[in-house]
């Protein structure tokens, strides 16, 4: 029996070795093919794709058209998936292949209308986008016809067919990327709900720059509560894709008196969330007009960010608050229409049909208001013949848009004018854009329709009916910031604040605090001629400003004698930084988080979560004025911040050690403190699921130049690495050819 048990055994091994063999040997034809001709039709001349040994290709064509095509063929040999998650998730078809599951996403792209909105940028599309996006758009289609075996593994799984691609199917990806980067909106219907459970002196608190005296004023206090009760269910009902509330980037630049060379140095590093893939695909352009190096989008034929043969550009986030949400009126005399200024109007009304995998389509109504789609209807169970609906004003979502001829025209620029230029089309979302070029300019331009209220900073929602808080227009492309060749020969953009008080125009108030900005001018200025390797460096700095001030203030708190000195006398000496070979990082991150939890999470009851994060001013401010947040309102007696800071640290040091053991010079911030690289649907498969994740240390926390933010509400990884730099560039403008780059985590 023992012998007829062991031969079933290794005839069943020898089984799955062969089928696993197999299937490797059938999927790994889904691999691009990088050696040897392929005819493709749709070409006007030969083009050449060389690949280097991390897989970014070289494409060169007699042709801007060929080179769009090539690009296109590039992009879907590599990164078809993506490309195809992207679209559907955009128009609002995920459903189709994912199920039930995705119904709520697909019902919220298809409220906010995305997919529409690229039709209606296409239609309207100069000849020479157009034509940029047909050229794309067919190469990714040649890939799709020349290809045999699995388009990918991951379609594969799905047994997913891939439609062809559409030229205005390009133009969705700027749409979401407006719904990532600007989400003010989200905020203010947090502070909405907030309303009905905290003082307004309170919310001013949790958001410094907040006036003490603007709540919410929709009425009677009944009604108020009513309207904050709402904004709730919709914060409940939004995806986890528009719950992020995450975006930040870092963008130096000095001119040719600051650097080795005599010409502009400029480094970006753009923070996204980290994932599998990545966001962006590097790729090089040459033609007989130009070069192109730099990060692409996959699904869109332009770079975004890098370099041609003159000029070099970076991004980051604005924060600007370009949208707004309007509480409309119900008509009380017909529910399909709405209050106005002059009178009521109708709804605008569409109606959408979702298909779902192996259920009965989704039928369901779209409303849309003069300010814009109806969002309240998404919610599940929100009352149906309510008195107020909440509608979504964004700068983003307007059919005009034409941030893509702006990207397209940028590609092109070869000097500080036609850069310019090129950014009056830039609608959104607002960048700050930092720019050099090879004749010593340096400069700053904020592009993007921020809009002009008639009264009101849309830090709430606000009354749509009266007409008090209209937009009456965009703040003129002539009088957003910019600044070219500064005295100070440098330019820094890191979230921070990009004007003064004497900025004539609203655009803000949510700035990043200046943890990070500063840290870049201190290192800008700790050399006296950085090169393109100083640059890096920056880039790679992980000392944490916001933990150098806030360690001596929580220290300051805390009780010594029921702490474990070990662990006191290590944040005492400690100079700030996030290494991850080091247990400070750990034992400061795990008492913040504790601490935040045991100061707000009794006021903010359900909200909390949204609000768990490492806001160091927030939590010093706390501790040196506002100190009633520190009691526990659930108890019956009043806690002082001192006793809170004690026992977070002692939870904190008890928790690590549970884990890591008793000796906290043995921690380390790099064992928790980790990017995941998961394949979304291939992590999932049984047996060979573990092959496609990867898991990387890491140094840096929020507010480092190299940025390691971290999900506190997380259970199950509070210190996971999520948010932070996808790329990485350093363009020297004295010979652009030497300019550096690098993607996580890779190009396929």
């Amino acid at each position: 029996m023992r012998a007829r048990l062991q031969r079933i055994l290794a005839a069943l091994a020898i089984g799955l070795g062969l089928a696993s063999a197999a299937a490797y040997g059938w999927l790994s034809l889904s691999l691009a093919r990088t050696e040897g001709e392929i005819t493709l039709a749709g070409l006007e001349h030969e083009v050449t794709v060389a690949r280097n040994v991390i897989g970014v290709p070289v494409i060169r064509a007699a042709s801007d058209r060929d080179a769009y095509f090539a690009l296109g063929f590039v992009h879907a040999q590599d990164r078809l998936a993506q490309m195809e998650t992207m679209r559907r998730y955009a128009t609002g078809r995920l459903a189709e292949v994912s199920g039930p599951a995705a119904v709520n996403s697909d019902k919220w792209m298809r409220t906010l209308g995305v997919g529409r909105l690229a039709e209606d940028s296409y239609r309207d599309a100069s000849p020479a986008l157009k034509s940029a996006l047909s050229s794309y758009a067919a190469g990714v289609n040649a890939f799709l016809a020349a290809h045999t075996g699995p388009l990918t593994p991951a379609l594969t799984v799905l047994r997913h067919d891939i439609e062809p691609w559409r030229p205005q199917d390009s133009l969705l990806w700027p749409r979401l990327m407006n719904l990532q980067l600007s989400g003010n909106w989200r905020d203010e219907l947090m502070r909405a709900h907030l309303t009905t459970f905290l003082t307004p002196p309170q919310i001013a608190q949790l958001w410094p720059d907040y006036p003490a005296d603007a709540p919410i004023t929709l009425g009677s206090l009944d009604r108020q509560d009513a309207i904050g009760k709402q904004a709730k269910a919709i914060l409940d009902a939004l995806p986890p894709s528009l719950r992020q509330r995450r975006s930040a980037s870092n963008s130096w630049v000095i001119d040719g008196a600051r650097s080795t060379t005599g010409k502009p140095l400029l480094a970006n590093d753009p923070h996204l969330p980290l994932g599998l893939p990545g966001t962006w695909y590097l790729a090089r352009i040459e033609t007989p007009g130009r070069v192109l190096a730099g990060a692409t989008a996959p699904g869109v034929p332009f770079h975004i960010l890098g370099r041609n043969g003159r000029i070099a550009w970076g991004l980051t986030t604005t924060h600007s608050d370009t949208q707004d949400l309007f509480v409309e009126k119900v008509d009380p005399d017909d529910p399909a229409r709405y209050l106005a200024p002059d009178g009521s109007l109708p709804f605008e009304t569409r109606e959408e049909i979702l298909a779902v995998r192996g259920q009965d389509p989704v039928r369901f109504t779209v409303r849309t208001t003069r300010h814009g789609p109806v969002i309240s209807d998404i919610v599940p169970g929100f009352p149906e013949h309510t008195e107020y609906v909440f509608a979504l004003q964004d700068a983003g979502l307007q059919p005009d848009d034409r941030t893509a001829e702006a990207v397209l025209a940028l590609n092109d620029a070869g000097s500080e004018a036609e850069f310019t230029a090129a950014l009056r089309d830039f609608h959104s979302p607002q960048q700050n854009f930092v720019y050099a070029d090879v004749d010593g300019v340096i400069g700053f331009v904020a592009p993007a329709r921020v809009p002009i209220r008639r009264a009101g900073i849309g830090l709430v929602p606000s009354r749509g009916w009266t007409g008090e808080y209209d937009w009456t227009g965009w703040i003129p492309y002539e009088k957003l910031p910019r600044r070219f060749n500064p005295e100070s020969g440098e330019i820094v953009a890191a979230n921070n604040r990009i004007v003064d008080d004497t900025y004539p125009y609203f655009l803000t108030r949510d700035w990043k605090a200046p943890f990070r900005s500063k840290r870049i001018s201190d290192l800008l200025h700790a050399t006296d001629r950085p090169d393109v390797e100083y640059m890096v460096s920056m880039q790679h700095d992980a000392l944490s400003l916001g933990a150098r001030a806030l360690v001596p203030i929580l220290l300051a708190q805390v009780r010594p004698a029921m702490v474990d000195p070990r662990a006191l006398d290590m944040l005492r000496a400690w100079d700030g930084r996030m290494d991850r070979t080091r247990p400070e990082p750990l034992i400061f991150q795990a008492w913040i988080r504790d601490l935040v939890r045991r100061v707000y999470a009794d006021e903010l009851r359900d909200q909390f979560d949204r609000f768990w994060s490492p806001n160091y001013l927030v939590l010093a401010n706390t501790i040196a004025r506002n100190t009633e947040w520190c009691d526990d309102i659930s108890s019956e007696f009043v806690e002082t911040c001192a006793e809170m800071a004690t026992l977070s640290l002692q939870a904190a040091l008890r928790d690590i050690g549970a884990v890591y053991g008793p000796d906290p010079a043995s921690w380390r911030w790099g064992d928790v403190h980790r990017v995941d690289f998961t394949d979304p649907i291939l992590a999932r498969l049984p047996i060979i699921g573990g092959y496609f994740r990867h898991t990387t240390e890491t140094d840096g926390a929020d507010d480092t130049i190299n940025r390691g933010s971290t999900d506190f509400s997380d259970p199950a990884a509070p210190y996971r690495h999520v948010h932070g730099p996808g790329l990485r560039a350093v363009y020297d403008l004295g010979d652009l050819d030497r300019s550096l780059f690098m993607i996580v985590p890779g190009q396929s």
